[in-house]
């Protein structure tokens, strides 16, 4: 058991990380309900139903930052699902048919034994929402129908003007009420309306302390090193709606703001500090320590992403058009001129002298529109960035000495303006 009052952010993290997969494992050997959640669909109603929650994203992405999910991607491909899909759909959906392998036999196929992710349980239920993107709506269908299980779909419209119609938040606040109803249906009683402003007050906190660690990037010279927030990320997405997340979040912030108050920094002395860049894009989670390392060997500290901030979720507890609001209004769900002003705006406000641009193969939302971004930002501030092919789960779309390439003429660019 762990001293929570004693431990470390990073002791903290890995201690809930595992923790909550062991809560999953736990809920489905007691015959309580498991359910399987996209990233920036809503918790906040199965967590006040005492659902346990586990996210396929997450998921897939530890398996690709352990070096494991080629394996997985041979099993989907081996199914039929075709190379240009979401390769987080494909790691997910080729652990899953391997668990079904497991559950129909008795036996463990030997990928499923030699991965070297956390082993999480099928789920009885699934939830999803299309705020980041179309393919989830699919992607979870598929999982129900494979699974012959209940689906919930939060269907939020692409914002083509700001602000947010109300009507918009009126469509999504009444799917709210549905899913309630199924929620109902499903676990076999009455929906706990005041456990639920409870949960909603959690996401409140959590979301607090998440957006205090990502400001403390905007210091110069900066305490945070920007990959930091990728990895943590997993409690923002996976126990937003659990003190896991606020504590381990508070605790962080404090070690930051002590770090800066005594002199030290993401690179160590201030002077290591040659230059701040911004990051767009998901993390390539197969190869975080190169693109890291990459950016440090040239001084450059990532300072400033858009991406971390798709879980700035803030709105008012027990007002469902203003939590509505928040799972409506993600970065990439809004028109290309709403997208283009939060680019900017992190760029700003995180002091960057220059941006990297991951065009990602396989999420096609969070990399298509990389190239006008950086144009934008040339544009707008005047500074350079460079773009690199990727993915953020198939190795095999990654190239580290274009990487290396495209960040050493960044960093040059980055001199030269200066």
């Amino acid at each position: 058991m762990i001293n929570i009052n004693e431990a470390s952010a990073k002791e903290l993290l890995g201690y809930y990380q595992a923790k909550l997969d062991e809560e999953a494992r736990e809920a489905k050997k007691a015959g309580k309900l498991v359910c399987w959640s996209a990233s920036v669909a809503p918790p906040e109603m199965c967590v006040a139903m005492d659902i346990a929650m586990v996210y396929p994203e997450t998921h897939a992405a530890g398996i690709g930052a352990r070096k494991g999910s080629l394996d997985m991607l041979a099993v989907a491909e081996q199914k039929g699902y075709n190379l240009d899909i979401c390769s987080y759909a494909r790691v997910n959906l080729g652990y899953m048919e391997l668990l079904k392998q497991e559950a129909m036999t008795g036996e463990t196929p030997e990928k499923l034994a030699n991965s070297p992710a956390a082993r999480v349980p099928l789920p009885d239920l699934v939830i999803t929402c299309n705020n980041i993107c179309n393919t989830l709506l699919k992607w979870y269908e598929n999982l129900a129908k494979e699974l012959d299980i209940p689906c919930i779909i939060i269907d939020v419209p692409f914002n083509h003007t700001m602000p947010i119609q109300r009507r918009c938040k009126e469509y999504i606040a009444a799917q709210f009420e549905e899913a309630i109803k199924i929620l109902e249906k499903v676990c076999g009683r009455k929906f706990d309306y005041d456990k639920f402003l409870e949960v909603q007050k959690q996401v409140q906190r959590s979301v607090e302390q998440w957006n205090r660690v990502a400001s403390f990037a905007q210091l110069e010279p900066s305490p945070l090193n920007g990959f930091d927030l990728f990895n943590y990320m997993g409690l923002i997405v996976c126990a937003r709606a659990r003190d896991y997340a606020e504590i381990t979040f508070k605790k962080f912030a404090d070690e930051l703001q002590a770090k800066y108050e005594a002199g030290q920094y993401a690179f160590g002395a201030a002077e290591n500090e040659k230059c701040r860049v911004a990051w767009e894009g998901i993390a390539v989670w197969t190869y975080l320590g190169h693109t890291f390392k990459t950016l440090k060997k040239e001084g450059a500290v990532m300072v400033g992403s858009c991406y971390p901030g798709m879980w700035s979720l803030v709105y008012k507890p027990g007002d469902m058009l203003s939590m509505a609001e928040a799972y409506t209004k993600i970065y990439i769900n809004t028109c290309l001129e709403n997208r283009a002003n939060v680019l900017k705006e992190t760029a700003e406000k995180s002091h960057s002298e220059g941006a990297v641009m991951h065009l990602n193969r396989s999420c096609k939302l969070m990399g298509f529109l990389n190239n006008e971004g950086g144009e934008y930002l040339t544009k707008e501030l005047g500074i350079p960035y460079v773009s690199f092919d990727g993915d953020q789960t198939d190795p095999r779309n990654y190239s580290e000495a274009q990487y290396e390439t495209r960040v050493q003429a960044l960093v040059e660019m980055i001199q030269e303006r200066k």
